[in-house]
């Protein structure tokens, strides 16, 4: 049995051989028992409805419930079997509206909205501060979001009665079906406003202008976003607000680029400075910075500086900054550097570099495999 789970049968009070009918009979008592709305002071109330929930959709599925009956708990593993211990109580109510009736009237969640903001590398480093200016639909001042004009009052929907469900019958030939959707006339509110309100026309909501400060953590991604929990609209009944998502864009750098938590830099230095070595100055985010160039250098070297990179968004451990040396070759050169180069040339044609003699010595060989027809 999974650690920390007890036996379905067990929560539902149900043998092993119980029939579905008292399966889902079972069910429907415990679930109505431990309702939350009918438990607010109680936070374990909806802890045994989740469980009972969790039971009753293996139990009342066939295949799942011989696949627990031979294996238990570890034979689900790998199934599709809902994760109650993540899921909000609406979403629950949906998966069994064969039992409840199609959910609970009127709960429907406000929308999420969502922005933008834009940091520069040096802001991943220490995180960063914005003030967020967006427009969202709140709640009408002069109704208090009823949607009715002050001094009158809501009514029950006289197309529902107040459900805010309405059952229709289709059927073709002897197949017949009833199907509930959300009342057309009140929208699934369940109630009509007899007197609209005339600041927002009835619909209890207008749009507002809304400022908030938002913290952008250290070591973010771009197009990485930070959600700010009931920062959305209102839903439908007016509780239950959406989340506003902020989306992060990190601006480009002139001279760094990110790859993860490493910064990489390509660094131009003259054939002089690799052949001879040197000491140059390199562009990291808090400043400039010497490093030394060995003796003998190629092109395409990479050479690190530890620590100098951007942290990580977990565990705040800095990257390493990459200098990636690029040689470039002079394109015009006056008579002197030419004559010198010429006698460099001259004598480097006797002492050339193990590499470039180990290349020199493979194309020798491949054009003399390739005149003997190898």
């Amino acid at each position: 049995m999974a650690k920390g789970k007890r036996d379905y049968y067990e929560v539902l009070g149900v043998g092993r051989d119980a029939a579905p009918e008292e399966i889902k009979r079972t069910f429907r008592k415990l679930a109505l028992k431990h309702h939350p709305d009918r438990n607010p002071d109680d936070p374990q109330a909806e802890l045994r409805f989740k469980e009972a929930s969790e039971a009753y959709e293996v139990l009342s599925d066939p295949g799942k419930r011989q696949t627990y009956d031979r294996y238990g708990h570890a034979g689900l593993q790998g199934a599709a079997v809902h994760d109650y211990a993540h899921m909000g109580i609406d979403d629950i109510f949906s998966m069994f509206g064969d039992i409840f009736g199609g959910g609970r009237r009127g709960r429907q969640p406000g929308a999420d909205l969502q922005t933008e903001v834009e940091v520069t590398l040096a802001e991943v480093v220490s995180g960063a501060e914005r003030n967020l200016h967006f427009a969202r639909n709140d709640f009408c001042e002069t109704c208090g979001g009823s949607g009715a004009a002050p001094g009158s009052k809501k009514q029950n929907c006289p197309t529902c009665g107040g459900y805010g469900q309405v059952e229709q019958a289709a059927g073709y030939g002897f197949l017949f079906s009833r199907v509930v959707t959300a009342c057309p006339n009140c929208r699934g509110r369940g109630t009509v406003v007899s007197t609209p309100c005339k600041e927002c026309r009835g619909t209890g909501r207008h749009p507002k202008e809304r400022v908030l400060n938002v913290k952008v953590p250290p070591g973010i991604h771009d197009g990485q976003s930070i959600r700010i929990r009931g920062e959305g609209e209102p839903g439908g009944d007016g509780t239950g607000r959406g989340d506003l998502h902020v989306y992060v864009h990190v601006a480009a750098h002139p001279f760094l680029e990110r790859h993860g938590n490493d910064l990489v830099c390509r660094l131009p230095i003259a054939f002089t400075q690799a052949a001879l070595g040197a000491t140059v100055e390199v562009p990291t985010l808090s400043g400039r910075t010497e490093l030394s160039i060995p003796r003998g250098t190629q092109h395409g070297t990479v050479l690190r500086l530890p620590g100098l990179g951007l942290p990580d968004l977990r565990s705040a451990r800095r990257g390493d900054e990459l200098v990636q040396v690029m040689i470039e070759v002079p394109r015009r050169l006056d008579k002197e550097q030419e004559r010198l180069l010429r006698e460099f040339a001259a004598t480097a044609e006797h002492s050339v570099s193990p590499e470039s003699k180990r290349f020199l010595e493979r194309l020798k060989e491949y054009f003399a495999g390739a005149t003997n027809g190898g």
